[in-house]
């Protein structure tokens, strides 16, 4: 399910912001803010679509974020496009986060 107010539940809403605009090995650091996040994903899409060019978003630095759009020029929303893919990873994990495909093996 994609969250709208997602910046509500991000994982660094009571961090300091700061920590997630910093440069060199410090943004290895301020990723780890996002490991784990329930909304890096919308996050991301936000940064993407807004092309936001400073600070560490949806666990992407600047760097990658503009090497990721270099790549996919062709990407008009990236909110559409993350949201379609979160929702079929989501269909294909069932509510105890056991994978579709290993419940098929152990039923065969």
């Amino acid at each position: 399910m994609w969250i709208t107010d997602w910046t509500a539940r991000a994982a660094c809403r009571n961090a300091d912001p700061d920590a997630l605009f910093v440069q060199g090995a410090a943004q290895n650091r301020a990723k780890l803010i996002c490991r784990g996040c329930p909304v890096r994903t919308e996050c991301l899409a936000d940064a993407l679509d807004n092309r936001i060019e400073f600070g560490v978003w949806g666990g992407m630095t600047e760097r990658e974020r503009r090497a990721l759009l270099r790549r996919r020029p062709d990407v008009r929303s990236w909110r559409a496009l993350l949201e379609t893919a979160k929702e079929e990873y989501e269909r294909s994990v069932d509510v105890d986060g056991v994978d579709v495909d290993e419940e098929e093996l152990v039923a065969s």
